[in-house]
């Protein structure tokens, strides 16, 4: 559908292709809304989860030999320090849940399908796991905020297509720099679920 070849990178694999991860997660992660002002040495301890943690998921999708998008996701105890009380504050047992940690994708391939399998690949994923719910978190930017592109779009219909909806009161908080800022800023997110 899309002309893109994905595969799951493992161990080695994550490893070999860590720098070209980075670069694509700096580069797509500086645009609206996420406006991340990234650093290598990060990524590279970041990413280096999908290297090691049982359970993780590392989705690359190829043009050719060349890495052009990507699509990471875990079991959500490995992200409890950052996001599990809002689900522990529902009574939601982190242990039922997979995160769907990012999506990134070079704009030159966007809107040929991508998302989509992304989505699947992750969700076939938590439910070979035993996972009953999928998740992930958005990142919530004001309607005036002065670098929203006035070609912005919502990703909203695309996710709710595939069955996912905001769990109702349920944010998170995290910190990074914003392209432009001096020091980190926390910023909200809201989380997004649905039943596997």
């Amino acid at each position: 559908m899309s002309g893109l070849d994905y595969r799951i990178l493992r161990g080695a694999e994550v490893e070999a292709a860590l720098d070209d991860l980075a670069d694509l997660r700096i580069g797509v992660f500086r645009e609206w809304p996420y406006l991340y002002d990234g650093d290598h040495a990060y990524e590279r301890r970041y990413l280096s989860r999908y290297r090691d943690a049982p359970g993780a998921i590392l989705v690359g999708a190829f043009d050719g030999v060349r890495l052009v998008g990507a699509a990471t996701g875990s079991p959500m105890e490995d992200h409890a320090a950052d996001f599990g009380a809002a689900f522990e504050a529902r009574g939601l047992p982190l242990g039922h849940i997979f995160y769907c940690a990012e999506s990134v994708l070079l704009p030159g391939y966007r809107g040929r399908g991508a998302g989509h399998a992304f989505f699947d690949a992750r969700e076939d994923h938590a439910r070979a796991l035993g996972r009953s719910h999928s998740a992930f978190c958005a990142v919530l930017r004001p309607e005036g905020h002065p670098r929203r592109p006035a070609e912005a779009r919502s990703l909203e219909p695309f996710w709710r297509g595939r069955g996912y909806a905001p769990l109702a009161g349920a944010t998170v908080t995290f910190s990074w720099r914003d392209v432009g800022e001096a020091e980190e800023s926390a910023k909200p997110l809201q989380v997004w679920m649905r039943r596997l």
